[in-house]
């Protein structure tokens, strides 16, 4: 019987060596996903024990120099892991967004990533990234070297960095940050750490570290310019706000390498008497008019009211860089010393502006008007026009006033004269539908040729302004209602109802001073005309129109209709300024496909989700803009003010919070504050309902609106802050009005945090037609 014999048993598979310091370099190296510990285990298949000593490994590379460690995993020295966290900081000279990584352990400066555009248009769950913005990013190395990334997701804005004013000193140098909420906590900026800041100017930097003890530390991250200048204040305003100011060089070469429009595929409308009604320092005229009796025996005293508007979309077409840059603006920004534009000026002040005696391309609106102010009909042209004249507001109502000049004797009886018999009639039918009638003059702040505050003065509401704007209102209404006619997707402008729980703080409000809020029936403007026309001529007049200000929605442009609730319009979309915002821009490409007259409008197929995401896009825009303009104005206000410490001024409660009262200063509408450890021995409740600080012991009162005297104690230019002290008597419990000023002092210590301000006066500049309704 033959022995069996067992074969040896087999040698258990060998673990794999472990990589080497070249394997686990050239591997990081070269990977394009965030690579760790585990990825590198499992590319060269390390398990159990031997991930100890890979982990040994690693940490000797780092300790070399060799490897980085940051958020984005391992990279090779001095160079960004696959993704990181970064700030979009600014653009390149091709108008691509530049990030900077907020971590970086290599030498010298940190190096910029240029953000690359993804391909096709941007669906609604990819990020919208904007300056400002801290962001995920993937980031690659180009052939030369440096990196470009895509952003994964908006992380949101960079807490960590403050625009201030750098003050040099000895050692280092100090930040004034600019923000008001900031105020009175400087940064400390170490020797070294200044980079290129000079004295003076304004600056981001960057919180290194905060301490319990002593000032924060920080860093100069980018010098953004001088504030030399009064007439650089406004750059605050742009770089605290992240509003784009500089054109890329591909927008500006788009918009050097237009041609001027020709007549092909247009209406020859230049023989016809439209004019242009603007402000006198007006620099781009985007808007003409004319109107005309209808010869038509079936309209018997109607009109034929004419309104041309620049045609924008003829040269900037979807998809460009002018119409990327022009969205990311979404609209143009008025400053007292400067204008920040939607558009390059060879398109806005230029090719679009609709010049007297030249040849401009436009898109016109001719409405039908019946003798009592009612539109019976209307229809778009794309036409070639050619201004008849170039007036403004005060020189038109001059000459119809009976003081006509050398421009408008001619126009008087052809052009102007019917102009405001249309207005007359669209008066009647505006009366009729009862708008919601705000009684809010704005200022308008005038600067000196040095850039300093010369004046700030309330201008004059003429009929010609009027007329205008009521022109406007009535060809916005005409767009929207083709537009919806035809099916066309659009954006409309939108005002909604105000919301319940402001209606309730309104009815409280009313209540106080003896008025009582209809709680039944349909919401309509009329009911708030009815409230300011019976508080008119009492000292509840300003004070009421603040507060039902204050009760309204705020308008915005989106792609789902809501109404106008202000204008008390069932549609309404703005058509008439497509140089100034992006919303008329879309409104022109909408109009130019409904009524085929060319194809270069917007496209059919386009979804409300892609309207709706720029309707929200422009909003902010749009809101981002009011607030700049209104910061500058503050700034503008306590410069010049700032040696006027210890004056005293007239002015009204404009703001009423549980940390005291926001004054508006009657001379100039400057805001300033008194804060509530300020007003007396009594300890003062906040009563939101009735915007009223009231003293628990006394009950002497201080309301929204209430006529007050202040002295002016303290004022912070860069911040644009004024600090008041209260030399009036509160109302007593009774409500009778004390008789004299009182000097208040003393009072309960009251620290809330810095309250929110309600808004400041703002610079009309050129906008005007009711740009913001």
């Amino acid at each position: 019987m033959a022995r069996r014999t067992t074969a040896p048993a087999a040698e258990p598979d060998a673990p794999p060596p472990l990589p080497t310091r070249e394997q686990i370099l050239a591997f990081v190296a070269e990977s394009k996903e965030r690579v760790g510990k585990r990825e590198i285990a499992q590319a060269f298949g390390i398990k159990g024990a031997a991930k100890i000593d890979l982990k040994r490994i690693l940490k000797e590379i780092e300790a070399e120099g060799a490897l980085d460690r940051g958020r984005g995993g391992l990279a090779p020295a001095g160079h960004l892991p696959p993704v990181v966290l970064a700030d979009i900081r600014s653009r390149d000279r091709h108008g691509d967004f530049l990030a900077i990584p907020v971590e970086w352990t290599g030498t010298g400066k940190p190096p910029a990533i240029v953000l690359t555009q993804p391909r096709g248009p941007r669906k609604g769950s990819r990020p919208a990234p904007g300056i400002g913005d801290r962001a995920l990013i993937r980031v690659e190395r180009d052939a030369e070297g440096g990196y470009t990334g895509r952003v994964v997701k908006v992380i949101g804005k960079n807490k960590a960095e403050i625009i201030g004013v750098y003050r040099a000193g000895a050692q280092g140098g100090r930040i004034v940050p600019v923000e008001k909420r900031s105020q009175g906590r400087e940064i400390l900026i170490p020797p070294g750490e200044e980079g290129q800041a000079r004295d003076g100017d304004l600056v981001s930097v960057s919180l290194e570290r905060e301490t319990r003890f002593g000032l924060p530390r920080g860093r100069v991250r980018e010098r953004l310019g001088s504030l030399g200048s009064e007439k650089a204040v406004s750059l605050i305003a742009l770089h605290l706000h992240n509003i784009p100011h500089v054109f890329a060089d591909t927008t500006l070469a788009e918009a050097d390498a237009a041609e001027p429009a020709t007549l092909k595929g247009r209406e020859d409308w230049r023989d016809r008497p439209l004019l242009t009604i603007d402000p006198p320092d007006a620099k781009d005229h985007d808007d003409a008019v004319m109107a005309e009796a209808d010869p038509d025996p079936a309209n018997p005293g109607g009109f034929i009211l004419t309104v041309a508007i620049a045609d924008v979309a003829a040269y900037v077409r979807p998809g460009s860089s002018l119409d990327r840059e022009a969205l990311e603006r979404g609209n143009s920004v008025y400053f007292p010393d400067r204008v920040v534009p939607m558009l390059p000026e060879r398109i806005s002040n230029d090719l679009c502006s609709l010049r007297e005696g030249e040849d401009r391309p436009a898109l016109a609106v001719r409405m039908v008007i019946a003798a009592d102010g009612e539109m019976r009909h209307h229809g778009f042209h794309r036409v070639m026009m050619r201004s008849r004249a170039k007036l403004a507001y005060a020189q038109a109502q001059r000459a119809i006033d009976g003081q006509p000049d050398d421009t408008t004797g001619p126009l008087l009886e052809t052009a102007l004269r019917p102009l405001w018999a249309a207005y007359a009639a669209l008066r009647a039918a505006r009366d009729r539908r009862g708008p919601l009638a705000l009684d809010l003059p704005e200022r308008k702040v005038l600067l000196s040729p040095e850039g300093a505050v010369d004046r700030v003065i309330v201008p004059e509401r003429l009929d010609a302004h009027r007329l205008i704007e009521e022109f406007m209102i009535q060809a916005n209404v005409a767009a929207a209602e083709t537009l919806e006619h035809a099916r066309q997707p659009l954006i409309y402008r939108v005002h909604d109802e105000p919301a319940l729980e402001k209606m309730r703080a309104l009815g409280e409000v009313l209540a106080s001073v003896g008025i009582k809020l209809p709680k039944e029936g349909a919401l309509r403007p009329a009911l708030f005309n009815r409230i300011l026309a019976t508080a008119a001529e009492t000292e509840h007049g300003v004070f009421l129109n603040e507060v039902i200000l204050r009760s309204q929605a705020q308008a915005v442009y989106a792609a789902e209709n809501l109404g106008h609730f202000g204008l008390n319009l069932r549609r309404y979309a703005h058509f008439t300024s497509p140089i100034r915002r992006y919303a008329d821009l879309i409104v022109h490409r909408a109009l130019i496909t409904a009524c085929r007259l060319g194809s270069d409008g917007l496209a059919r197929d386009i979804s409300a989700g892609e309207l709706a995401q720029i309707g929200e896009q422009i909003s902010a825009a749009e809101r981002r803009a009011m607030a700049a303009e209104r910061e500058t104005i503050d700034r503008l206000i306590a410069h010049h003010l700032a040696d006027q410490v210890g004056a005293t001024f007239a002015g009204q409660i404009a703001g009423v919070t549980r940390a005291g009262l926001f004054i508006k200063l009657d001379q100039t509408g400057a805001d300033g504050f008194v804060p509530v450890s300020q007003l007396g021995a009594d300890y003062f409740r906040h009563e939101e309902g009735r915007h009223a600080l009231v003293g628990e012991r006394t009950g002497e009162t201080f309301r929204l609106g209430d006529r007050v005297e202040v002295r002016l104690v303290e004022a912070a230019p860069v911040a644009g802050a004024l600090r008041f002290e209260l030399l009036s008597e509160g109302r007593p419990r009774s409500g009778a009005r004390n008789a004299g000023p009182g000097k208040k002092s003393g009072g309960r210590p009251f620290k809330p945090a810095p309250p929110g301000r309600p808004p400041g006066i703002r610079n009309t500049g050129s906008r005007h037609r009711g740009s913001r309704r």
